[in-house]
């Protein structure tokens, strides 16, 4: 059983628009590692002279949130990433929904899987280029001494079915390889309609590595929804590191005995949110997929990391619930795509650590979102050293009190099963206020761990964010 630990946290900025990545860099011609604060709303903030500033706002590039009278929006500054030789070079690079691509989504009303009815179990995404929410844009920019930062390039333009499950903190640089990693969720709705996150060919539901060494020779790159539409020498800088995903807070990195371990918190859809981590892996060229694709073979695709959706929620078979027509007070389970859990039973990952939406043990809590995980490498809370933090938007409560979010951690251990978590405990009051926890990030070498909290679950309710530092 993991130990018990208590923190408190320390507000470090209030009043700012919903944080999704919180992330520190060395600028240019400085010496001091400042903490950056991009917002989903388009602002990138970083500490200075005890205040803050503003590095860039792309404010006006960033597609309209909370259109059509929905507040809630998954969509806006999702990904910033500074290069591993910013300093000398001022590279950073942004993942975020382009202002005026509004679109009318794949599926004209929601979608729930029916085992009674094939066509559910196998829908395809048509009129893609009419019949689509929005466009995400990952791009390359530079900070200039005497111009301030500008676009340089478009790395891609990824056409996206619905208005959510785009990923946040969506964009980090490996630091085995150099390369720029990019997290795309399955493309939203509910149960991976049309399955994109298992399809090789699916731009969506998978992790990806961008080779920015490479030129792509391409200014403008065309806007796609699968591999094999993206111009070739796009196509030569990316690999595939992962599939089965749903949603995802980014891709992490932990240095432990010689080697790298790789964290991500893949969202689940009822019942339960999952933690993987994993060590080696075989990237599959985008061109080799495309090839085998054409051959319809699948040698290719044996060694990515699978994650399981969506045949698999975590460590459970996916599943639709019901009432019971017998007790209405009673849920009924139904596995939503049995041949699909089957198939994938074999080849997918173990999650190191899930909790579940529903949890009775006293010590436990019932989740609604994985929003964050970051391993922690720092000595200022010694007991927490080596351990995966991870948060959760709001514990579920059975009574009115203002939502709050959960903070805990897990480990990992070398006998690779699935691990307990504990709930690590604050004594930070939030008073009335309600504090979803929205995005969990740590500076450049571990040793300290932020927490990005907004009082709303509607982003176009605008100034409700507090970043606070995790501390003893």
């Amino acid at each position: 059983m993991l130990p018990k630990i208590r923190v408190s946290l320390r507000p470090l900025v209030h009043n700012i628009n919903l944080p999704t990545v919180l992330k520190t860099a060395i600028l240019p011609g400085d010496s001091a590692e400042r903490l950056f604060i991009a917002t989903q709303a388009g602002e990138i903030l970083y500490q200075a002279d005890g205040g803050w500033r503003t590095l860039l706002n792309i404010g006006p590039r960033i597609i309209r949130l909370g259109a059509n009278g929905r507040g809630y929006d998954e969509r806006g500054l999702l990904g910033l990433a500074f290069h591993p030789e910013f300093y000398y070079n001022g590279l950073f690079y942004l993942h975020y929904s382009v202002a005026g691509t509004q679109g009318p989504g794949a599926l004209s009303k929601s979608f729930k899987p029916n085992p009674c009815d094939p066509k559910s179990l196998n829908l395809k995404w048509t009129n893609r280029e009419v019949r689509y929410d929005h466009i995400d844009t990952v791009e390359e920019w530079i900070l200039q001494a005497n111009a301030g930062p500008q676009k340089r390039r478009t790395l891609l333009n990824l056409r996206r079915p619905f208005y959510n499950h785009n990923g946040v903190n969506s964009l980090n640089f490996s630091p085995e390889n150099g390369k720029l990693v990019l997290t795309t969720g399955d493309g939203g709705s509910g149960y991976d309609p049309f399955n994109l996150s298992q399809n090789n060919m699916e731009i969506a539901g998978k992790i990806i590595e961008i080779d920015i060494s490479k030129p792509s020779f391409v200014s403008n790159p065309p806007a796609v929804t699968l591999f094999h539409e993206l111009p070739v020498p796009i196509q030569e800088t990316l690999t595939v590191i992962a599939k089965g995903v749903r949603n995802i807070s980014g891709l992490s990195y932990q240095w432990s005995y010689d080697r790298w371990i790789k964290y991500i918190g893949n969202v689940g859809q009822d019942l339960v949110e999952s933690i993987y981590a994993f060590v080696a892996y075989k990237p599959i060229p985008v061109t080799q997929l495309i090839q085998a694709s054409l051959r319809k073979t699948s040698p290719a695709a044996e060694g990515l990391i699978n994650f399981g959706w969506r045949g698999w929620e975590g460590d459970f078979p996916t599943s639709t619930i019901t009432n019971c027509s017998i007790n209405p007070s009673l849920e009924q389970k139904t596995i939503a795509y049995y041949e699909e859990t089957v198939k994938i039973s074999g080849q997918r990952l173990r999650p190191l650590s899930c909790y579940y939406h529903q949890d009775p043990r006293p010590d436990k809590f019932g989740g609604t979102a994985l929003t964050g995980v970051q391993p922690y490498m720092g000595n200022s809370i010694p007991e927490l050293r080596g351990s995966v933090v991870f948060i959760d938007l709001a514990r579920k409560q059975r009574t009115p009190a203002p939502s709050t979010g959960v903070l805990a951690y897990t480990r990992m251990f070398p006998d690779c099963k699935c691990q307990d978590f504990s709930v690590i405990e604050t004594d930070y009051s939030f008073g009335s206020q309600t504090a979803y926890y929205v995005s969990l990030g740590t500076n450049m070498d571990q040793s300290r761990l932020f927490l990005g909290v907004y009082g709303s679950r509607k982003v176009t309710d605008w100034n409700q964010g507090t970043v606070l530092e995790i501390v003893p």
